[in-house]
């Protein structure tokens, strides 16, 4: 199975693409209520604000008839468990933005479970503003037993609230689709402290403090338990070999099949039981290394200075999955971006290499990056045709030559006229893709500022100019619009404006844009002033003329490693 990224409607393409029972893991973070300005996988240069950025990630929910469908395709799904707890929540929140939320999870979630493995997990973020309806429908789809956790993670250092405590954390449930299901138990490092209390220090290292009758219990047996072994035998002490499950914790599979002496054996052999001269009884130790600690709880919490704290390592408590900084460098501009390390823990621990990982929220692709990073399969889906490209950019920068397949996306002029008529923000957004250009306007209400993105770039190599990209998916094209784009040049004091269309440029058009002349670049002397393209020339590769565009713009994934790609958290 390839890699996929798809854009559309989660529904639907889970409904007519994913196969029953196909995938290991999903992970699902769906915006709600944040109606917040978001800045994708580029910056804004000048203090610009990109309506693109803000409509792109829109999460407003309301109650429509799509909200209605959905309701009545839940109230028919066949599972009358959550019907039922829907229909109650529906009569205590009525028809508004909460209840359409609601619903329109809901039906996902159905889906969502359809096409789990029986083996598979499910992880649904979100924070603490309706966590508890959905922690009630998620026991509807997935079933009570099924629940496993409700994970607390800190999502911020600080967030200040004069009438009420500080709201500083999300929340991740954890579900399973049956009681036989993947698990990797992961573990966190021993604090510092707690190490040099609790074990034996020997030169550098540490030991753990078990010996004597740590092997043994109370009372004769006349199995293999009472026999001796290696000299010693438990019998004469009226006792019997014992070995407490702490002893074997992440051997489980490996001693399944052995009897008492044979598990004995295998500690022995690994170091953990020793056997000095003049000891009364063998001697369990083990010397602590970097990856020895505590298993994970369900609290995931970065303490902020607690640098050096940690047992085997400079970082603070929780380090991996702290949440990111304005500058932080994995940041690249979404605002509710969750960090890598977050995604790396979760999926480390309920998938394995080659699993198929799914996010239907896919946003600015962490989860995807994440799945690559740790050698899983994965599919990624968003709403919008922006979310697509910049996901796209993040891999191919962060993975050199990684193979996916893009669903959803324009392939030829009849798809892009077929996207124009369907939704023209999406057709502009894509277009202005096509250049790699910064989307800009999107469908607020108001005057028409004739921008859909900007291209800069330095002609001198130091000063950093614009060029304006207007795009025109409609049959009807004229001077007009030339004249227009040119007039929009001049008012935002830009140096080159780029005009995309679907339709074929009339000859008017064409003398019109050679009539406004030329930019006069330092290095790369006379550059006309205002481009015409079609999307057909677009798909044959041509692209704008402008001088030494600069690509900092875009903020760019780091380069992942091979070793770094296989590498999962434990």
């Amino acid at each position: 199975m390839m890699n996929h990224l798809y854009y559309g409607d989660n529904l639907g393409i889970l409904r007519e693409h994913i196969e029953e029972e196909s995938i290991d893991f999903v992970y699902l973070d769906p915006p709600f209520n944040s109606q917040a300005t978001y800045n994708v996988l580029f910056r804004s240069l000048a203090g610009e604000q990109s309506p693109a950025q803000i409509e792109a990630f829109a999460d407003t929910w309301h109650w429509t008839d799509e909200a209605e469908k959905a309701f009545d395709d839940v109230m028919t799904s066949g599972n009358t468990d959550v019907a039922e707890m829907l229909r109650a929540l529906r009569l205590f929140l009525k028809e508004n933005d909460v209840m359409a939320y609601l619903t329109m999870i809901t039906v996902r979630l159905l889906e969502l479970h359809r096409i789990l493995k029986s083996t598979g997990s499910l992880y649904f973020h979100c924070d603490p503003t309706a966590s508890h309806y959905l922690k009630v429908l998620l026991d509807g789809v997935f079933g009570i037993r099924n629940f496993r956790n409700e994970i607390i993670w800190r999502r911020t250092g600080s967030h200040n609230s004069t009438k009420r405590y500080g709201p500083i954390h999300d929340v991740i449930f954890y579900y399973t689709k049956t009681n036989t299901y993947t698990w990797n138990r992961l573990r966190r490092p021993y604090m510092r402290g707690h190490v040099e209390k609790a074990f034996v220090q020997e030169g550098d290292l540490y030991r753990t403090n078990y010996s004597g009758n740590i092997l043994t219990g109370s009372g004769r047996r006349f199995g293999i338990s009472g026999q001796p072994w290696r000299g010693f035998d438990p019998t004469v002490k009226n006792r019997h070999w014992a070995l407490p499950g702490v002893l074997l914790e992440g051997f489980e599979e490996e001693v399944a099949e052995l009897d008492q002496h044979q598990k004995m054996d295998f500690l022995y052999k690994k170091g953990f039981i020793t056997i000095n001269e003049g000891d009364e009884w063998p001697r369990y130790q083990h010397l602590l290394t970097t990856e020895d600690g505590q298993y994970l709880s369900d609290i995931w919490a970065y303490q902020p200075y607690t640098e050096g704290t940690v047992f085997g390592t400079d970082e603070g408590i929780d380090d991996d999955i702290r949440w990111m900084g304005s500058k932080d460098s994995e940041r690249l501009g979404y605002q509710t971006q969750k960090p890598i390390g977050l995604l790396q823990r979760i999926i480390a621990a309920s998938s394995t290499v080659g699993d198929v990982v799914l996010d239907p929220f896919c946003g600015c692709g962490t989860t995807v990056h994440t799945a690559q990073k740790l050698e899983r399969r994965w599919i990624g889906i968003d709403i919008t045709h922006l979310a697509i490209s910049l996901i796209e950019k993040r891999l191919n920068d962060a993975f050199p030559g990684i193979v996916y397949e893009v669903h959803g996306t324009p392939k030829d002029v009849g798809g892009a006229r077929e996207l124009a008529a369907h939704n023209k923000y999406q057709f502009q957004w894509w277009a202005v893709s096509l250049v790699n250009a910064v989307p800009f306007g999107g469908k607020k209400k108001g005057a028409d500022t004739g921008i859909d993105g900007h291209i800069y770039f330095k002609p001198d190599g130091k000063t950093t100019e614009k060029a304006i990209v207007s795009v025109k998916g409609g049959e009807n094209v004229g001077v007009a619009m030339i004249r227009d784009l040119a007039h929009v040049v001049d008012r935002e004091q830009a140096k080159i404006g780029v005009f995309i269309t679907l339709a074929e440029p009339t000859g008017p058009m064409r003398t019109e844009a050679v009539k406004t002349g030329f930019y006069e670049s330092p290095f790369s002397g006379k550059i006309p002033k205002i481009q015409l393209f079609t999307i057909a020339e677009l798909f044959a590769g041509q692209k704008p003329h402008i001088p030494l565009v600069d690509a900092t713009v875009f903020k760019k994934a780091k380069l992942e490693t091979t070793a770094q790609q296989g590498t999962l958290w434990k």
